[in-house]
């Protein structure tokens, strides 16, 4: 693969705080390798902002493996940018040509509040998986998991639910800011195996109720969602969840 270096212009979103107004100051950085991730751009130019005395851009990183959902960023009118199913740290800048303009913001949705430039408060998801997303019944060790008979198909469609690393992309891109992406794949993960199956009905019905009062918006089945999870999370954990809150609903009393 080619190596080459380019020159690019960032209009990055810089905020103070959740109370600042915001606004979009433009960068240039130069030199830039094209076998840099996006993050590591954004390391080069905070180290000249740091350097010339200036307050360097704040951004959420962690393991920068795609593993952690931590590098939110909306890249050019898309969450984490222009690959698909890439998180942010593992976006390249072999994706930009030399001379591109690129604008980066953070996430937008009520539910996920701005604490400084590119860095939001997604602690709202936090929140729901405490409501309920875990299991709290003694389910043994490995060993007593792995006697337990799950039906292929159920078991992939678990794993493939596991996936999600909580990022927030789906409620990024849904034009309601819906967050029934992230909640159908955690539901779904523990619906679909037989140790999830003691808090099956309690576990919906209070991970919705968490949802509604976080603020998250409906959904309206556009498919933003599944388009841009960077783990390919599919919507039909969207229509499981839907099946599993109303069952729920239906036999509560039961």
């Amino acid at each position: 693969m080619e190596h080459y270096t380019m020159n690019l212009t960032l209009k990055v979103w810089r905020q103070k705080n959740q109370n600042d107004k915001g606004r979009f100051e433009t960068y240039k950085v130069s030199d830039i390798s094209s076998e840099m991730s996006f993050l590591e751009m954004f390391d080069v130019l905070n180290e000249r902002l740091i350097h010339e005395g200036a307050d360097p851009i704040a951004f959420d990183h962690d393991c920068r493996e795609g593993i952690c959902g931590m590098c939110s960023m909306y890249i050019d009118g898309k969450p984490h940018g222009p690959w698909q199913q890439n998180t942010t740290c593992q976006l390249h800048m072999r994706a930009f040509k030399d001379g591109d303009t690129i604008t980066v913001e953070p996430w937008r949705a009520k539910a996920f509040p701005v604490i400084k430039d590119l860095v939001t408060d997604r602690t709202a998801f936090d929140r729901i998986i405490q409501a309920g997303g875990f299991i709290s019944v003694n389910t043994g060790n490995a060993v007593d998991a792995n006697s337990l008979p799950i039906d292929k198909h159920k078991a992939d469609e678990a794993f493939a639910a596991a996936a999600c690393i909580g990022c927030g992309a789906c409620v990024a891109a849904c034009k309601n800011s819906s967050a029934l992406l992230f909640v159908g794949a955690k539901i779904s993960h523990l619906a679909l195996l037989p140790q999830g199956e003691p808090e099956r009905k309690t576990r919906v019905m209070d991970m919705i109720t968490q949802m509604d009062k976080e603020g998250f918006g409906a959904c309206t089945s556009t498919g933003a969602c599944e388009a841009t999870c960077p783990k390919g999370i599919s919507i039909t954990n969207i229509a499981r969840l839907n099946k599993e809150y109303l069952m729920a609903g239906l036999t509560a009393d039961q």
